[in-house]
């Protein structure tokens, strides 16, 4: 007599079976369209890409508005590279023959400007420079390679020759940054599948844990791409270097703690469909929280004059986005159609008495061994590890982030810096990289007279489009005539009743000494509302927004994130306690960091973009793992109390954040294949900080402090006040 009830659930039950089969089915082949369509893009991201400074100024910056308008005045659109030309001895007639037939040639090299300067021969007699324009839309790396080998074959012998000056340390920059499509890619890959292999001690595990994070990079490429083929946002290259390396190291990250979950799940069920939906659920909030922590913190970057900065902001969110979607969809997917065979050979056995006798946690291994540890002295371990932490951190006013050279931009052999130095030996230092001043006509003596009286400038000159060179000098009597005596001055060129100026600065372009040149010109010339451009000027300007970014931005993600954490825990000590350790962490990490860089690399200082980008990533980074390890406390606290609930969580938790801070690390340190100095410091930092986080600060401190505070941790919760 059963009959109608059995034929009113058959139905349902087929109804469900087909959900469980048909949704994983769905995002799967969801994920594999995105990922083909995004996958393509990796080797294109060059065309929506730009590695030029003065792109990324606020456009209030003397120097983006005098780089608007030096189109107007010369009426060209090139990036200027030098080629210098040194003797063995002094140059013969003869060579200085052969060596401007080659600089006369290089004309019909593909992607030169025809607007080739002549040979400019030093008063030494040692040396020759040139300058040649480079189109801006030539591909800038393959133009200068020709370039060089064409004017080497071209030389006569005895003479060596380099191509440098902005377009030369621009092709080092594009060199530098070849890599990250392939290289990094492939080396952050192997460094996390090599982990995983360590941490499961299974094969197919890994690969479906990679395939996530790696579908995920996919389709967050398709977006960025596309959103910046629009002008919607910019990219550069190491936007994309971060935004490679974040992803796949997020994604991972939030892909462990899901595979922990659905582990567990699996020892007491044996429906992978049920384990997975609980796995779900454990999983969301702590996933969602961290991520979304990250974003807030990763935003605060608009908030930034420089566009480097600001860009990042949604360009790495958005990265963080489809890492918390991939891991939360996709994921699920794959772990409920390969069930325990996913985790072969070590499959978690279906062992409910066992789980019940540990009462949800194990008793035996390191992680039950450490929490104990931390029962029996948590003042003297938080203690400790704090006076260790502050220790490190008295290095960090030892960095030097006030900015570096372009000519130390890149790790390594580079030829445009061993052409500024051979430069710098025969002729003015700052030749080919000039500061433009841009001024009312009627002020163009006084102007000129001001940079005459500099010690830093050691010519001047008026743009001038009737001028043979361009230009033509300028002296204290005023515009020099070109050609025979008798002839009249050529006429400077005016747009909108302005002039361009352009000091050649002794020293080199790249240097302080010009740097402060260009800091006394700009309050000389204030008086007459004269703006300040060029090279060094574009240098100036963005270490001073990077600086301006730093002080403004890093109190601001600490305010966002601070409240994000009293929400998400209902308390505000332990919000309040979390961030404290966590920004001590950075500032050991930063001056530990300090001293490698100064007495082990002999690095010559940093961006002031360094600390900024180290404090976002380690402190959003860092406080990932203080959700995953305090969300769970809560939860158990809620069950057992505080103090029991520490225990509990640091013993379920150390696995998988152990292996997530592993990988992550992992991720970061791989930046440092591409050999530009910002990202191999940043590696080292994010690096050493996430480990320094994962094994000492969620390890040890917090969790002592914790349990030597006790349940006063969750003021002004009821839980706090011993309530459930």
């Amino acid at each position: 007599m059963h009959t109608d009830t059995d034929s009113t659930t058959r139905p349902r039950i087929r109804r469900r079976s087909w959900v469980r089969i048909l949704l994983p089915a769905v995002l799967i082949i969801a994920w594999l369209v995105g990922a083909g369509l995004g996958g393509p893009l990796f080797g294109k991201v060059g065309e929506v890409s730009s590695n030029d400074q003065t792109t990324y100024l606020p456009s209030s910056a003397d120097a983006t508005q005098v780089q608007s308008l030096l189109g107007e005045f010369n009426d060209a659109d090139a990036i200027p590279a030098i080629a210098v030309f040194v003797g063995d001895s002094d140059l013969t007639d003869d060579q200085l023959v052969a060596i401007n037939d080659a600089i006369a040639d290089s004309v019909d090299i593909e992607g030169v400007s025809d607007e080739v300067s002549p040979g400019i021969p030093s008063e030494d007699g040692k040396a020759v420079q040139a300058f040649i324009p480079i189109n801006s839309d030539a591909e800038l790396g393959d133009t200068i390679d020709a370039l060089g080998e064409e004017l080497r074959e071209a030389s006569p012998d005895g003479v060596t020759v380099y191509i440098t000056g902005p377009a030369g340390f621009s092709a080092d920059l594009v060199a530098g940054f070849s890599g990250i499509d392939g290289l990094l890619l492939g080396v952050a890959l192997l460094a996390v599948f090599i982990i995983l292999i360590l941490v499961y001690r299974s094969v197919l595990l890994p690969i479906v844990v990679l395939s996530t994070s790696l579908f995920a990079l996919c389709v967050a490429l398709l977006v960025v791409w596309w959103m910046a083929k629009w002008e919607i946002l910019l990219l550069s290259g190491q936007t994309q270097g971060i935004l490679f390396i974040l992803v796949i190291g997020a994604a991972t990250d939030y892909s462990l703690l899901f595979v922990a979950r659905f582990r567990e799940e699996l020892r007491s069920t044996q429906d992978k469909g049920a384990a997975t939906i609980a796995a779900w659920k454990g999983s969301i909030e702590p996933i969602a929280a961290s991520g979304g922590t990250v974003i807030a913190g990763l935003l605060c970057l608009l908030l930034s004059d420089l566009k480097s900065n600001s860009t990042l902001g949604p360009v790495a969110s958005i990265g963080i986005v489809f890492a918390m979607l991939s891991a939360l969809t996709l994921l699920p997917a794959l772990l409920f159609t390969f069930g325990r065979s996913v985790f072969w050979p070590k499959r978690p056995a279906f062992e409910p008495e066992v789980v019940e006798a540990e009462h949800g946690v194990a008793t035996k291994g390191l992680w039950a061994r450490l929490a104990r540890g931390v029962k029996r002295r948590p003042r003297l371990i938080w203690i400790t590890t704090t006076a260790l932490l502050i220790i490190g951190a008295a290095g960090f006013t030892q960095l030097n982030a006030s900015g570096i050279p372009q000519s130390e931009l890149v790790i390594g052999a580079s030829e445009a810096r061993d052409g500024q130095v051979a430069l710098g030996e025969h002729f003015p230092g700052g030749s080919g990289s000039p500061v433009y001043v841009v001024v009312d006509e009627g002020s163009l003596q006084e102007a000129a007279d001001i940079l005459l009286a500099n010690d830093g400038i050691d010519s001047v000159s008026v743009t001038a489009s009737d001028s043979p060179s361009g230009s033509a000098p300028v002296t204290e009597d005023g515009i020099t005539a070109f050609g025979p005596p008798g002839t009249e001055p050529v006429a400077p060129s005016v747009v909108d009743g302005e002039v361009m100026l352009q000091g050649t600065l002794t020293d080199a372009a790249d240097s302080d000494a010009a740097a402060q040149t260009v800091r006394d010109l700009r309050g000389e010339l204030d008086p007459i509302d004269a703006i300040v451009g060029g090279v060094t000027a574009t240098s100036v300007d963005t270490n001073d927004a990077s600086i301006h970014d730093r002080n403004l931005i890093i109190p601001v993600i600490l305010v966002v994130i601070l409240l994000i954490l009293m929400l998400l825990l209902r308390s505000v000590l332990a919000p309040v306690l979390l961030i404290l350790t966590t920004v001590l962490s950075f500032g050991t990490a930063m001056g530990v960091s300090a001293w490698v860089f100064n007495g082990i690399f002999d690095f010559p200082g940093a961006d002031p973009a360094v600390p900024l980008y180290g404090f976002v990533f380690l402190v959003a980074l860092g406080i990932d793992y203080n959700i995953f390890l305090m969300t769970r406390v809560r939860e158990e606290s809620l069950k057992h109390g505080t103090r029991e609930g520490i225990m509990r969580g640091l013993t379920v938790t150390g696995g998988v954040i152990t292996s997530a801070g592993l990988v992550l690390a992992a991720t970061f340190a791989a930046l440092s294949v591409i050999p530009i100095l910002f990202l191999v410091q940043l590696a080292f930092i994010v690096a050493f900080g996430v480990l320094l986080d994962t094994f000492v600060v969620r390890t040890l401190l917090v969790p002592a402090l914790s349990y030597d505070i006790g349940r006063s941790i969750w003021w002004p919760s009821k839980l706090g006040r011993g309530k459930p």
